[in-house]
């Protein structure tokens, strides 16, 4: 997978109708309804694999809340959007909520009309007839290579943050003051082979905040660790409301006087805490230590400019291009402490530095 774009469909998130698709029945004609238990598998078998769930349906907010409640099933799904929109709206609104791409998402619905407007308006999404849900956890978008601890705790960690996004719009404070409040602790340092499976999961799953969209497999980053030409490190985030679980990786190819940051990426659910600010100072300080250059590499895909920016209040500058690579480079004359309101914590010694 080295090198490439990722060209795959990963599906991050499965948006269902309820009438005729979770349940049968019509609620508003019938409060009877009778869940669909092939249905009610899917559901369960998607949350164990860390695939996120919502709602779109046509109906009115209460009693289908408490339907799904009665049913044990409401608390799979964040942010439904139960109410009298069109279903493309409805689905804008949790990819918004979630901060995913609109690609990583999938939509169950009875009705072809449903799903014909859907896939006009917004045709990224992946539509789907439910009488087709038999196949539907065989299908390669749905079958993440690995179940790592993050993506067992992912809905709980969605959780948290909306816990965190209620307490933020309610602070009279200033941003930075508060993220003081959250008593952030930040831990950052090489991978191990422990972290591999969650490595390659992070490099599949990253579109947004990936400097270069690149995909590399279990195997391939295990040679990374492995190697005295390479640094591998990953980060980690935690909080007063929890874990936000192994969120930023980062390769560098190690020369003897200059290093190359190959790959840089963060999950989007921590764009707003500053740690891709604290991953790239960690770095420079790393490269001025060892007393060589630093160049890296961002490939523009259209989602990830966030990431230039990023380099740019980093000081990165530009220095030529090699075909769609930019290629960036910095004098490591201005590298900046961590910020106030985060404790980090760095673990381990890079192998590049030890020797």
């Amino acid at each position: 997978m080295a090198g490439t774009e990722k060209d795959g469909k990963v599906i991050k998130c499965v948006v269902w109708d309820l009438d005729h698709t979770l349940w049968d029945g019509v609620l508003l004609e019938d409060e009877r309804v009778t869940l669909r238990e092939d249905a009610a598998a899917a559901v369960r078998a998607l949350d164990a694999r860390g695939i996120l769930q919502s709602v779109a349906s046509k109906n009115e907010h209460g009693p289908a809340m408490a339907k799904l409640r009665e049913f044990g099933l409401a608390e799979y799904f964040l942010y439904p959007q139960v109410n009298w929109n069109s279903k493309a709206a409805s689905i804008k609104a949790v990819a918004e909520a979630l901060n995913i791409g609109r690609d990583a998402v999938a939509f169950l619905d009875d009705q072809p009309f449903e799903r014909g407007e859907v896939e006009f308006s917004l045709p990224e999404v992946l539509c789907l007839d439910p009488a087709d849900l038999r196949g539907l956890l065989d299908r390669p978008e749905f079958r993440p290579r690995f179940i790592t601890e993050d993506s067992r705790l992912r809905r709980a960690m969605y959780l948290s943050d909306f816990e965190r996004k209620q307490a933020a719009e309610a602070f009279a404070g200033t941003a930075d003051e508060f993220l003081a409040t959250l008593g952030m602790q930040f831990t950052i340092g090489p991978a191990g082979r422990e972290d591999l499976r969650r490595a390659e999961e992070l490099t599949v799953r990253t579109n947004q905040l990936n400097s270069t969209g690149t995909t590399y497999s279990y195997d391939e980053l295990a040679g990374f660790v492995e190697s005295d030409r390479h640094l591998l490190l990953i980060a980690g985030l935690t909080d007063k409301y929890g874990t936000y679980g192994k969120i930023g990786l980062a390769l560098v190819e190690c020369g003897e006087r200059e290093w190359t940051l190959k790959l840089l990426l963060m999950s989007c659910r921590v764009i707003s805490r500053g740690v891709g600010t604290i991953m790239m100072n960690h770095i420079m300080r790393l490269a001025k230590e060892a007393g060589v250059a630093l160049r890296a590499e961002f490939v523009p895909n259209g989602r990830n400019r966030m990431m230039y920016v990023t380099y740019k209040f980093a000081n990165f500058r530009e220095a030529g291009r090699s075909g769609d690579t930019v290629i960036l480079e910095n004098d490591l004359s201005r590298v900046q402490g961590f910020p106030d309101y985060v404790r980090v914590e760095v673990a381990g010694v890079p192998a590049a530095l030890a020797a």
